[in-house]
């Protein structure tokens, strides 16, 4: 069977290894080789960029071609034709097998040769001092000199040479490339779009900077402002504009820089989006960056440099030392996990009177915890009916008292409910008690003088400790994230770290809508211990129990949905009716008033544990009192 002409094409494909071999030598790098094109692998380090993909395809990181063998074999020949590169490669590997051939002295011969404009530059640097341009841009003689900027008064394209001469500034970017700029001081709309021209294959500006500079090296995005750089002390190179992001991230593919490099582009939008482009890419390559914005209010370093030049040089070269500085705070922030750090900071504070715990307004609970409420995370957990609710608000209204500020996020109920339950409890404790729900509902339009009298005593008492109390709402909305930005915020404004209570921690936001109830929830307790640990406060948090929990003594695995509450916390305290386990009957307890109420402590990192503290619950009045004496 005949091949035909596509099947041929597509079998000599394969011979693409062969062919490179014979056109050029290994480099460094698995499937690596010296460009046969731009010669690019015959540096020190002898780190080629053209490589061969999947076999077939080939691609120079630094010259930017690439393609198949028909495309590598049309650059070394110098034809585009197509029927006179399948010609060769039949020649070379007809009939599927390769053919010898002599191996090339210089590959590069073939290519056509790259212009020199040499001789241009130094012709147009004599020149430099027949206009003041760079004075103009605040450019000193010596940078002026360091890099060859010369002058053509009547510059004309030479890649157009049909266009308008014109004045122009000259950047030279390479050996066979530069950059042409406007002089004039003023330019219609039609010279503008003109002003900087770019002849040749332009190169990265001043690209050499990376591998010999002793300090961080600035990437800006024009010329100019590269030279504002080097005119204010410091190292530079500008990628041309912001479409170069991606030459510059190819070039550095090859050779990495002696140092970080600082990005600075332009103060605008297309800067701040080439910003971001670049900053993918060195993280994706590993080269230490970091971002400095020495232009200040101005849009350019440029600009900068012309409108205040002694800030500017001030902003470079604290540019220079931020690198130096995050260093140092890394390395100390380092050396601070050390357990010597922590031994020194232990003996320092022996000897010295500890802290006194918050009192909860409980004597007997704040004995059994040690001296009150201490930095950690605290859960107290029941089944209904126990007044969890209660004992939480009583308990902040008594720390409110004692002069520490309450965060209080209420997830069930309102501020309003929780307010008529701390005013039934004062009103109750006056001797004229009133239920939450006869507050709430204005007396049912039936209270006299003396109930107004003794709700407004109340509210009296209520306001003397109120302004430490803040009630959070919220109804399903409230998460982690939220408690934590609210405390940070408290303490930001107030100046003081707040005891946090929640009610309750399964009714909170979930972290993630697709995990479970457990998962959420054991996540939940996680973040709330590590704020009780950044913030230096106590955490309480409300929990439910599970319903095997109902009829028998409380227990640690009675908190309802995780195993981190058992080992998270740092104090777990569990509410039962007095006598459970002991063949109760819960529909008795439930109609005593007040309510025999038994606190068990089931977990103290750092108190008494398995003690049991007895309390009198009034639910109609919202009130808890100790009867351990």
């Amino acid at each position: 069977m005949k091949v035909t002409s596509d099947q041929e094409r597509d079998q000599l494909k394969s011979h693409l290894r062969e062919y490179v071999e014979q056109i050029t030598q290994p480099s460094r790098g698995a499937n690596m080789y010296v460009c046969p094109l731009c010669g690019s692998g015959t540096g020190k380090k002898g780190t080629g960029a053209f490589s061969i993909l999947n076999g077939e395809r080939w691609k120079c990181f630094v010259c930017g071609k690439g393609g198949d063998l028909y495309d590598l074999i049309g650059k070394i020949e110098g034809t585009d034709n197509h029927g006179e590169q399948l010609r060769i490669a039949r020649k070379l590997f007809g009939g599927g097998e390769p053919q010898p051939r002599p191996a090339r002295k210089t590959p590069e011969k073939k290519e056509p040769q790259e212009a020199d404009y040499t001789a241009f530059f130094l012709e147009a640097h004599k020149r430099i001092t027949e206009t003041d341009y760079p004075q103009r841009r605040g450019l000193s003689q010596a940078t002026v000199d360091r890099f060859s900027l010369g002058f053509v008064p009547e510059w004309v394209n030479p890649e157009k040479p049909g266009t308008p001469a014109s004045p122009r500034l000259i950047i030279p970017t390479g050996r066979g490339s530069y950059l042409a700029r406007d002089t004039r001081g003023t330019l219609t709309e039609a010279q503008g779009r003109y002003s900087k021209l770019k002849v040749g294959k332009v190169s990265l500006f001043n690209i050499e900077s990376l591998y010999v500079a002793e300090k961080p090296v600035f990437i800006v995005e024009g010329e100019i402002d590269a030279l504002s750089i080097i005119e204010a002390g410091g190292e530079a190179v500008a990628l041309g504009s912001t479409s170069g992001v991606r030459a510059f991230i190819e070039r550095l593919r090859t050779r990495r820089p002696k140092q970080p490099v600082i990005v600075a582009l332009d103060n605008d939008d297309a800067g701040e989006k080439a910003a971001g482009a670049l900053e993918e890419g060195l993280k994706g390559l590993g080269v230490p960056f970091y971002r400095h914005n020495p232009a200040g209010q101005f849009k350019d370093p440029n600009e900068a440099l012309q409108r205040d030049r002694e800030n500017f040089r001030a902003a470079v070269e604290a540019g220079e030392r931020k690198e130096d500085e995050e260093d140092r705070k890394k390395r100390e922030a380092y050396k601070a996990r050390s357990a010597e750090g922590a031994l020194a900071a232990l003996i320092d504070d022996f000897g010295r009177r500890p802290e006194p715990g918050i009192p909860t307004g409980f004597p007997e609970l704040d004995k059994c915890l040690g001296g009150g409420l201490f930095p950690g995370l605290y859960f107290i957990g029941a089944v209904s009916s126990l007044g969890k609710t209660t004992l939480v608000t009583q308990m902040a209204d008594q720390i409110a008292q004692a002069g520490t500020d309450v965060l209080f996020f209420s997830l069930e109920m309102s501020a309003r409910e929780l307010i008529a339950k701390s005013l039934s409890r004062i009103t109750h404790k006056r001797q004229h008690g009133k239920t939450a729900r006869w507050i709430l509902s204005g007396g049912y339009g039936e209270a006299d003088e003396d109930d107004k009298k003794a709700l407004v005593a109340a509210g009296d008492e209520y306001a003397s400790y109120a302004g430490r109390i803040y009630i959070i709402e919220g109804v399903g909305n409230i998460g982690t994230e939220e408690i934590g930005r609210a405390v940070r915020e408290h303490i930001l404004f107030t100046g003081n770290a707040p005891v946090v209570v929640i009610d309750y921690l399964q009714i909170m936001a979930p972290n993630n809508d697709r995990a479970t109830d457990k998962q959420n929830t054991d996540k939940a307790v996680l973040e709330l211990k590590r704020l009780s640990r950044d913030l230096y406060t106590p955490v309480i948090a409300v929990s439910s129990f599970n319903r095997a929990s109902y009829q028998g003594a409380v227990a640690m695995e009675a908190f309802k949905e995780s195993g981190a509450i058992e080992y998270s916390s740092d104090v777990l305290i569990g509410l039962q009716f007095a006598g459970a386990g002991k063949d109760l009957d819960l529909n008795e307890a439930r109609r005593n008033n007040p309510r025999k109420i038994e606190l068990v402590i089931l977990k103290s990192r750092n108190g008494r544990t398995g003690d049991k503290l007895g309390y009198y619950y009034h639910p109609l009045y919202n009130l808890f009192e100790e009867t351990t004496s």
